[in-house]
């Protein structure tokens, strides 16, 4: 079994190459009685079966070519392939620059939730804006269909075969496209929401923005452990201003050393000036926008053993600042990517929850 951080969730690359140890011995002392005990339990089954046969648990980072190559062995653990079931189907929509971005449409049980018109949640998928796919969150994406909304799932352009940024045009175009084609989504154009994780968090808080600033009502922003400042540009953890980067810095789900993995494949340094030129630099660090009135109401979720949690949280308190209606929780004990494992109650809770704020959000409680 070939453990990538980004994906499966468990960083053991990302540490020094070592014999088998126990978890006690990877984990850092003063993270390991903090970390949720159903997490603990499936680092130690993950561990094991990586090591299997091998006596070696991290092997180096794979290439771009091996992502590309073998995309199964690098897919998250709740990973599904949902082409077929019912009421999903797949689509794609023309992005400005002329390229077709496919998309996951999941319809909600007509006999549950009635006819329609439905509301639509666009969902913008993790992973380090490198790897990730339509089966990425397909599980999340059929959940939160639960809720009586079309989940509309995004494949935006990933680095580095495209330059970084035109993630937001993707998401962009897809926003408009989902109000452009209500009569064929089945979907209400004026009950919209956003959402994603990790990077999808990111893509949801620039959209945030950018819709407030075009005048399109958004519903809902329900962004998960966002990546909100620069943080793939820095030449090390030390430059971020938040304490959570620096305490985690060795977790055991996304480390400095996968963070500056994605980094040098999103935004290697001899491309920097071009970004900033191509693209508003708030883009590159959301908590930098410049302006945080009028925007639409937030679910913002962290987790408590992860680095990006301060920067997240940050984000909200910047959002509460200008005046916005905001929701923050923090999952304790949870690591990074924490919903993408299915044996962790905590993901469960998390389903919950998303269902909850888009039933309250689109006004269908």
């Amino acid at each position: 079994m070939n453990v990538f951080p980004g994906t499966a969730g468990i960083t053991a690359w990302a540490q020094t190459e070592q014999a088998v140890q126990s978890v006690e011995d990877v984990i850092e002392e003063h993270i390991l009685p903090k970390l949720d005990p159903d997490f603990l339990e499936y680092f130690t089954q993950v561990r094991t079966k990586a090591a299997a046969g091998s006596g070696k648990v991290a092997p180096k980072p794979p290439s771009i070519q091996e992502l590309r190559a073998h995309p199964e062995a690098f897919r998250v653990p709740c990973a599904l392939d949902t082409r077929g079931y019912p009421g999903v189907t797949d689509l794609t929509f023309p992005s400005q620059d002329g390229v077709s971005i496919p998309v996951r449409v999941y319809h909600p049980d007509r006999e549950k939730h009635g006819t329609g018109p439905f509301p639509v949640h666009l969902n913008f998928h993790g992973g380090g804006f490198v790897v990730g796919g339509l089966e990425s969150e397909a599980a999340h994406c059929l959940s939160m269909r639960e809720a009586g909304v079309i989940v509309v799932d995004v494949d935006y352009r990933l680095c580095p075969e495209n330059i970084w940024g035109k993630c937001f045009q993707d998401a962009w175009d897809a926003l408009n496209w989902v109000r452009e084609s209500a009569s064929l989504l089945n979907a209400n154009p004026a009950s919209v929401s956003v959402g994603g994780i990790s990077a999808g968090g990111h893509i949801s808080i620039v959209l945030q923005h950018m819709a407030r600033d075009a005048g399109i009502p958004l519903k809902l922003c329900m962004a998960t452990a966002p990546l909100a400042t620069r943080a793939l540009s820095y030449t090390y953890y030390t430059e971020s201003p938040f304490p959570s980067f620096h305490e985690f810095h060795r977790g055991p789900v996304l480390p400095w050393a996968q963070i500056k993995y994605y980094g040098r494949l999103c935004m290697p340094p001899e491309k920097l000036p071009e970004l900033r030129k191509l693209w508003p630099s708030w883009w590159l660090e959301p908590l930098e926008a410049p302006n945080w009135r009028g925007l639409c109401d937030a679910f913002i979720r962290t987790a408590e053993l992860d680095p990006l949690r301060d920067e997240g949280e940050a984000y909200a308190m910047k959002l509460v600042a200008g005046g916005n209606k905001v929701t923050l929780k923090r999952y304790l004990g949870c690591p990074h990517t924490f919903v993408y494992m299915d044996a962790l109650k905590r993901k469960h809770e998390y389903d919950r929850d998303s269902i909850a704020a888009l039933r309250v959000a689109h006004g269908l409680d």
